[in-house]
């Protein structure tokens, strides 16, 4: 209930760069409004592969957040599934925050293989800023929600061109990551 899932290089510098210490999660954020406040990090996750040699076949990483004003940010937006071992092919809705702009861009477009441990996204305007946006099938346009098969980070962190991103594939060995965060047990 408190677990975001984003790019590990949003949130860890890789090999010999350590842990980011100015990040926030503000959903919602357009034009300068905060509609869900401003949620601040207990704890940052990523793979002793990412860390110990930026591998981007680990570009996944995982946010435990603190409650605001007691609740959990589930609590107040809902919540997507996690999948794993989804295939190469899904339709994903994919929202970004480009760093060069006020608003987000959104694209749905289907996915691809990049290769056995890669994902790949054609849609244009994914910029930097972008890194670690979800990729969401089977998007829910009532509940806003879906699952997750992918995070934009991977290979060339992400993409070198605004046209064409990649995510890591959520295997077993994301899949490992992940019950790692749930088991640093909730935040404080």
């Amino acid at each position: 209930r408190d677990l975001l899932i984003t790019a590990a290089h949003c949130i860890n510098g890789g090999k010999n760069g350590g842990y980011r210490q100015d990040i926030v999660f503000i959903p919602g954020y357009r034009d300068g409004q905060e509609p869900f406040g401003v949620w601040t990090p207990a704890r940052l996750i990523v793979a002793p592969q990412w860390t110990a040699s930026s591998d981007p076949d680990f570009d996944v990483g995982f946010i435990v957040l603190k409650p605001d004003d007691g609740k959990n940010v589930e609590d107040a937006l809902g919540a997507n599934q996690l999948g794993f071992d989804t295939g190469y092919r899904n339709l994903v809705r994919v929202t970004g925050y480009p760093a060069s702009d006020d608003a987000p861009v959104t694209c749905m477009n289907w996915t691809s293989r990049q290769s056995q441990t890669q994902l790949r996204f054609d849609c244009d305007g994914f910029t930097g800023g972008t890194s670690g946006s979800p990729w969401i099938a089977r998007f829910d346009p009532h509940t806003r929600t879906g699952t997750i098969v992918g995070v934009l980070g991977g290979y060339q962190e992400g993409g070198s061109t605004e046209a064409v991103s990649y995510s890591v594939y959520l295997g077993p060995e994301i899949q490992q990551l992940y019950r790692k965060a749930i088991a640093a047990g909730p935040a404080a």
